[in-house]
């Protein structure tokens, strides 16, 4: 009887299927996502572009030579100089790092706040959602440049006073999405049993419903990337953001947009060019992730 039941069995364990790997799923994703692709080889370009940059130039990013003082392109300057003689093509390179810093972390630290604020208040429910949700609204009223801009006069103008107001601007937004997605959780069977076993509400949370909100998270996550660039762009070009001799593209922007936009155009192009690639890049391979990860958007 062992023996037959054994071997009855053998062949339906033998028959699950393996896991998909890194190449497969990357496979997957370029032949269902092809402008999705797209946009995740602009950001891996740019990353390398940021990660590499000492060995792709041998220019120096803050260096200032004032008798190579806005240079047309040539064959040292390959996209010419600005009005203090550096080379252009340097301080983008340089300034990807800045972005994908600037970028990277006030999405991290947005989105996850904004995923554990969501899932808890949807789990705890009653007055404590109610003040929560109450807060949000407040905050949302605000479009997200003008809080940014309100947040870091307060604080003053630096690298790490950036991160902080681009990052509270981007939790209540994910909050609300995580929410609604939460809210629905909350009524499935295996919550009521995890409280049935006696589990806290901080394990509920975060074992169980967490994980199971991860696909909004994750959409967010790469869509508020292209935001918090744009916008550290923005703060820069302002004078509210990144600060000189700092490599940055909203600072390149803000040395010659407007006084060189004739006399030498390229001070100003290859920056906007940047930026609108780093933002390009990040909404399509953002929106790709939404389509794989939803299932309503997957089934069609």
């Amino acid at each position: 009887m062992s023996l037959s039941s054994n071997t009855a069995r053998a062949p339906q364990l033998e028959d699950v299927p393996d896991r998909p790997g890194f190449a497969q799923l990357a496979r997957i994703f370029i032949v269902k996502q092809p402008l999705g692709a797209i946009g995740g080889a602009m950001i891996l370009g740019i990353l390398l572009m940021g990660i590499f940059a000492p060995l792709m130039t041998p220019h120096d990013p803050v260096e200032i030579a004032f008798e190579n003082m806005l240079l047309p392109p040539n064959q040292e300057f390959l996209l010419g100089t600005d009005q203090f003689g550096r080379d252009i093509l340097t301080r983008l390179l340089y300034g990807a790092r800045t972005a994908l810093f600037v970028g990277f972390t006030a999405a991290f630290i947005g989105s996850t706040a904004g995923l554990v604020l969501g899932v808890t208040s949807a789990y705890m429910g009653g007055r404590f959602d109610l003040i929560c949700q109450r807060v949000i609204d407040l905050f949302q009223a605000f479009p997200l440049i003008i809080m940014a801009l309100a947040i870091v006069s307060i604080f003053g103008p630096s690298v790490q006073n950036v991160i902080i107001a681009i990052t509270i601007p981007f939790i209540p937004d994910c909050s609300r999405v995580v929410r609604s997605s939460a809210l629905a959780l909350r009524e499935i069977p295996f919550i009521d049993a995890a409280r049935a076993n006696g589990f806290s509400n901080t394990r509920i949370v975060l074992r169980h419903m967490v994980p199971n909100v991860m696909a909004p998270y994750l959409i967010m996550l790469t869509t508020f990337v292209g935001h918090a660039i744009l916008l550290e762009a923005s703060l820069s070009y302002l004078g509210l953001g990144v600060q000189e001799p700092t490599a940055a593209w909203g600072l390149m922007l803000q040395g010659g947009a407007e006084e060189y936009v004739e006399s030498a155009p390229w001070v100003a192009i290859w920056p906007g060019v940047a930026i609108s690639i780093a933002v390009f890049g990040f909404n399509m391979f953002g929106d790709a992730v939404r389509d794989m990860l939803d299932p309503k958007l997957r089934s069609q």
